[in-house]
């Protein structure tokens, strides 16, 4: 009996080969929680490099199968995500208590919005856990079947098909690259996370440029205003109450006259 270790992407090459890529993409693409947890940019890179035969040795895996059974995956989960959506998703995601299911939610509601159908389930595709959870929303939120089918369709063969032959076209030009296997998928994850970091970074860019709201504002000027007429009448009566020096000489003649 082999154990296997689905969060492992070697382990899950080494057991299962193509079918493996199918099964795992098929999770991590559309089964809301549970394929977070489940390698996705780091299992098509190596089975891509395995995929790359060498005159001392011969390619673990074949090209086409991976490049099948990888869009297969993407497109079907993609698809799968979307139902899951569409019949209950809000309630799924109102009732976990996970704070990246939450947050990732919130960042593919705002992308759908800020980018649109077409550029959002696209660009989604590339950016880890977010394409988990971004199918789910879209269903939750009505995207129409046709335009949500297309796209997604478009992001899941260009994001699969790339990170494969990507690895290939790596494990075919450098030598003994299984020896730094582990480096590469490391630098996979570093770049797969640069779009969250830059999210993040135009968020908070965003937040720091949005003008004071209105009702402060006006609350502002109000009280300057009336503070401004408090000190003018106080300014007036002061003045009223003392007199001027045109007033002394007109109280003189008056006692003087008075005395007489």
């Amino acid at each position: 009996m082999i154990a296997v270790n689905p969060l492992d992407s070697a382990s899950v090459l080494a057991a299962f080969g193509a079918l493996g890529v199918l099964a795992v993409i098929f999770a991590e693409s559309g089964l809301l929680v549970f394929g977070f947890f489940l390698p996705g940019d780091t299992l098509l890179f190596p089975a891509g490099v395995l995929c790359a035969g060498t005159a001392e040795q011969p390619a673990r895996l074949a090209l086409w199968q991976v490049l099948l059974c990888a869009a297969i995956g993407a497109v079907a989960g993609g698809q799968v995500g979307y139902l899951i959506g569409r019949h209950g998703g809000r309630a799924l995601l109102a009732r976990t208590s996970s704070r990246r299911v939450k947050g990732a939610a919130s960042r593919a509601e705002n992308l759908l919005a800020r980018y649109g159908y077409g550029k959002a389930l696209v660009i989604g595709r590339f950016v880890p856990l977010l394409r988990t959870v971004l199918h789910p929303v879209a269903g939750a939120l009505g995207v129409p079947t046709r335009p949500f089918t297309l796209w997604q369709t478009v992001g899941g063969v260009l994001w699969s098909q790339a990170l494969v032959l990507a690895g290939f076209t790596l494990g075919a030009s450098v030598p003994a690259v299984d020896d730094y296997l582990l480096l590469l998928v490391a630098a996979v994850v570093v770049l797969s996370m640069l779009p969250l970091l830059v999210e993040a970074r135009r968020t908070r860019r965003e937040r720091r440029a949005e003008p004071e709201p209105e009702g402060h504002a006006e609350a502002e000027g109000s009280e300057g205003s009336e503070g401004h007429a408090e000190a003018e009448g106080s300014e007036g009566s002061e003045g009223d109450a003392e007199p001027g020096p045109r007033d002394e000489p007109q109280r003189r003649d008056q006692s003087g006259r008075h005395d007489r």
